[in-house]
């Protein structure tokens, strides 16, 4: 089944050729200041499996993992839409809020808790990990 993201603005399309490996909310310092304070949730999907048409601008940093890390956006209207890690060139992670379907998955797992702020709200349902959990794939 292929899957679909894209921006706000229009400018940058996405395609997905694949089903999602899995699905995250982060708390780390990184993931607040993309997300306006907030976690960001993160779709994992084989990164042979993703293509872009349109501008996608890049910005790298050291997480707190100490990965080395890539974060796509539209330069045009400032969606985040990618995040991909040197660690692990086989996977490219979709921002939640960037699919077309929001609902293709649910986060399974809270990860960088111990970064949250005080007033985080955290699923009682789903595992936590106070930093980086075990790498996939």
């Amino acid at each position: 089944m292929s899957h679909g993201a894209g921006c706000l603005c229009g400018a940058v399309r996405v395609a997905i050729d694949a089903e999602p490996l899995l699905a995250r909310a982060c708390w780390c310092r990184l993931c607040q200041y993309l997300a306006a304070g907030n976690a960001t949730v993160n779709v994992v999907f084989p990164a042979d499996a993703v293509t872009a048409e349109g501008e996608v601008r890049w910005y790298a940093s050291v997480a707190d993992s100490g990965n080395q890390m890539h974060r796509g956006f539209c330069p045009q209207c400032g969606t985040q839409i990618f995040s991909k890690s040197d660690a692990r060139p086989n996977l490219l992670i979709v921002r939640s809020g960037a699919l077309d379907d929001p609902d293709l998955l649910a986060p399974q797992a809270t990860i960088w808790t111990s970064a949250a702020p005080a007033w985080a709200c955290f699923d009682p349902e789903l595992p936590r990990f106070e930093r980086q959990p075990p790498p996939i794939g």
